[in-house]
């Protein structure tokens, strides 16, 4: 994976085109969110883009978190900033943090290690909707709206016991929903291994917005759109 195809650079800053990251959506994160097409009239730039950009940069540590405060779009031009504590933040023209980053512990910057990293989980990422999100709603019997769904992509942290890895693999163990009326708070769980050993752990952070009283029929035409997105490769 050439992580320089997915984003432009020069001394003014960092920008993405909207071909770049939907091509990285959907070639990359197999991610067919129609937030990310090209010619969507909101358009958002993937936030594990944004995740595997960081990673490319900078490397892994033992523990990172990623904290996603603002929407990125087509027209936004970035720069990072690193305060003295070693946390990133990725800017716009106005200062604005629409990422952060907290690093701690040792660093590899391995191009084995940081892509197999980068593509297991943006990979299982770009999966949550909706091999993991429809059971997790059906269970709790709640959906979001499919005229207006909103899933915010909140934070991600992992926590490494070594960095001096060739690769690693990630599995997924587990997924938690907690409602409280029309909003609900999700957590997804996972483990990173090298060949059966367990070297780390970490959780993806997500908000859902607008819920209400989960129908099968609406739910199975809400998948039944995006898997014909994504056979068509729209």
């Amino acid at each position: 994976m050439l992580i320089e195809s997915y984003f432009s650079e020069d001394e003014n800053g960092i920008s993405f085109s909207r071909q770049q990251a939907s091509s990285f959506a959907k070639g990359i994160a197999d991610d067919f969110n129609p937030l990310h097409n090209p010619e969507a009239k909101l358009f958002c730039v993937p936030g594990d883009l944004l995740f595997a950009l960081v990673l490319a940069k900078y490397g892994v540590n033992q523990q990172m978190r990623f904290t996603f405060s603002g929407m990125v779009d087509d027209t936004h031009l970035l720069r990072f900033s690193e305060t003295e504590g070693g946390t990133l933040n990725l800017l716009d023209s106005a200062d604005k943090s629409c990422l952060s980053v907290e690093r701690l512990g040792a660093n590899s910057r391995e191009n084995g290690f940081v892509e197999s990293l980068t593509r297991n989980y943006v990979k299982f990422s770009g999966h949550t909707f909706p091999h993991v999100l429809i059971p997790l709603m059906s269970q709790h019997n709640v959906m979001i709206n499919p005229a207006r769904p909103i899933v915010i992509y909140q934070s991600m942290e992992i926590d490494l016991k070594r960095v001096d890895i060739p690769a690693a693999e990630l599995e997924f163990t587990g997924a938690q929903l907690d409602v409280e009326g029309k909003r609900g708070n999700v957590r997804l769980d996972f483990l990173l291994q090298l060949s059966g050993e367990t070297i780390g752990s970490g959780t993806k952070y997500m908000a859902m917005r607008g819920l209400r009283p989960f129908e099968q029929q609406v739910a199975d035409a809400m998948v039944f759109t995006y898997m014909n997105h994504k056979r068509l490769g729209l």
